[in-house]
């Protein structure tokens, strides 16, 4: 019994998915990436079996479908292939955002199909990676990582199985949110690190002294301004961002408040609070850093091993089994 998944986007999370799941013989793993060069590279380095250039031709076989695009191209690429879906396909997708997402599948998605968003995170070890792209792609990308799964309410049970299913698959850990949840996790641990990066280069790259400055900015200004749209797309994160207004208010606001505080110990000389601030974000990275490596709120006893490949196989044509959706 095979299962096709067909990964769109072969990027560093989907290439790394694919990488993954390689052990599974039984598991055909079909790529699709609108850059032809990525897409040779991925099946050079076993991501995945074969590739489809043709984006609905890589999807009208496939039982699962993993979208591993930037937040901006989700919607359009659904709109090149939701005809071509067999009816009892599962979609996936990896992007930072998914309250619009559940909205557009819900109002265009055929019926019989099913949708459920993943937000993977990666193993600590490669926190510091500086390769992008599918040159950071690695089978252990997910190791000692969770992937929050958020499902909307009317995504059948077995459907909602079989993404955790796959998500141990692939050597992560599944928890469950809802989609407003997952949706504020990945605005203060996503989304608002670019835009204070971007804030940052705003700031200081149209600022009178910056002809000087450029020539001694360094490593300091290199790494605090690395978090900046490049490697996602301006217009994915700017989409992102509006869709995410509420939560990301509240966070900007509170990164506001923040450098106020800084400002006002520095405008009254106030080098005791000043150091305490500064002190209370040193001590919160070091703790943080700590419990990231140690990962111990993962589930205990829970291994990705433990999945077989029949579990999710079987799962998945209870899957195709049940009655379609009014």
């Amino acid at each position: 019994m095979t299962l096709q998944i067909t990964i769109i986007g072969l990027g560093q999370i989907g290439a790394s998915i694919g990488l993954a799941l390689s052990e599974h013989k039984n598991l055909l793993r079909v790529g699709h990436d609108k850059n032809t060069t990525t897409a040779r590279t991925a099946q050079r380095i076993g991501a995945v079996d074969k590739i489809h250039h043709n984006l609905p031709n890589s999807v009208r076989k496939a039982d699962i479908i993993i979208l591993s695009l930037p937040y901006s191209e989700i919607e359009e690429t659904m709109g090149y292939i939701k005809e071509d879906l067999m009816e009892d396909a599962i979609i996936l997708d990896t992007a930072p955002s998914k309250a619009a997402t559940q909205r557009w599948m819900q109002e265009n998605l055929p019926p019989g199909r099913a949708y459920i968003g993943l937000a993977p995170v990666i193993n600590p070890f490669y926190l510091d990676e500086k390769e992008r792209g599918i040159d950071a792609a690695r089978a252990d990308l997910f190791e000692k990582g969770v992937t929050l799964i958020a499902a909307p309410p009317s995504a059948p049970s077995v459907a909602v199985q079989v993404a955790a299913d796959l998500v141990l698959l692939y050597g992560s850990h599944p928890l469950f949110a809802d989609i407003a949840e997952v949706d504020g996790v990945m605005t203060s641990a996503h989304l608002l690190p670019q835009l204070v990066a971007a804030a940052l280069l705003n700031t200081t790259v149209s600022a009178p002294g910056w002809g000087d400055a450029r020539k001694f900015a360094g490593q300091i200004y290199a790494k605090t301004t690395e978090a900046s749209p490049k490697q996602e797309g301006t217009l994915s994160l700017s989409r992102a961002a509006l869709n995410n207004k509420e939560s990301l208010r509240r966070m900007l606001g509170g990164m506001i408040s923040s450098l106020e505080k800084m400002q006002r110990a520095i405008d009254e000389d106030d080098d005791e609070t000043l150091t305490e601030l500064l002190s209370h974000a040193e001590e919160g990275r070091d703790k943080w850093l700590l419990e990231r490596r140690a990962a111990e709120w993962l589930l205990r006893g829970e291994k990705a091993d433990q999945v077989a490949l029949g579990g999710i196989a079987e799962r998945f044509f209870g899957f195709k089994e049940r009655k379609p959706r009014k």
